[in-house]
């Protein structure tokens, strides 16, 4: 398989701290990569500078052959995005948030789209409640459904667990097994070792700021990673 995001000598400084140095690898399209480390890693300045929240200091991004951030409307468009800060509006209900990012990507059958996804996560009869009255798991299905709403052929997450409770967990997993038969590329920041080792095609651990490893899921195991954490 190609590649469909590719990392070259990354680096990100704030002030005057690395977050991340010289970091390089490549996902190949439909693979299932898992992002570990511990926390200050680096883990969700990557996706911030995937994503294009974040502009590197140094090196390149390229996904599916767009660089970032000098194309970066055409990388958003491939993109679906959980992150720690939901980017959803409060004042408005689940379907109404859901409308304006359809709007935004010019999602096709919009209505029915929306419809299908609500159910998919479980918030059908909380469609036309604001969302500033939802539970945080709550929240985070609704932005889990805003990443597959415009159908994109990327899905970065960090952290998409957060909130959820079992029934919500056990329906993120089947999406993502889902997703990824389907032909989709999937990059997911967790802290749970054991669901990366057990879901994850390809795994890349992070650790104050440098890639210490990239490889194949099971080629890796839980005593190296709690090795890297003691480095």
């Amino acid at each position: 398989m190609s590649a469909i995001i590719q990392v070259e000598a990354l680096s990100k400084a704030y002030s005057y701290k690395l977050a991340l140095k010289q970091v390089s690898f490549e996902v190949e399209r439909q693979s299932f990569v898992g992002i570990l480390g511990h926390n200050g890693s680096g883990k969700s300045t990557l996706i911030k500078l995937l994503c294009g929240l974040s502009k590197p200091t140094h090196g390149r991004i390229t996904i599916g052959g767009w660089s970032i951030p000098q194309e970066l409307g055409a990388v958003r468009v491939q993109i679906g995005l959980v992150s720690h800060a939901l980017m959803l509006s409060p004042m408005l209900t689940a379907r109404e948030n859901l409308r304006f990012y359809g709007r935004l990507y010019a999602v096709p059958a919009l209505d029915e789209r929306i419809n299908s996804l609500l159910e998919t996560v479980g918030l059908t009869r909380f469609a036309d409640q604001a969302i500033k009255t939802f539970s945080r798991g709550m929240q985070q299905r609704l932005s889990i459904a805003r990443a597959f709403l415009h159908d994109p052929s990327i899905l970065l997450l960090d952290e998409p667990f957060t909130g959820l409770d079992q029934t919500a967990s056990t329906m993120l997993i089947n999406l993502l097994e889902q997703a990824q038969a389907q032909g989709r590329t999937i990059v997911m920041v967790t802290h749970q070792v054991e669901l990366a080792l057990q879901y994850c095609d390809r795994l890349l651990v992070l650790s104050r700021g440098q890639l210490q490893y990239a490889g194949q899921a099971t080629d890796f195991s839980l005593a190296q990673y709690e090795e890297i954490l003691r480095r």
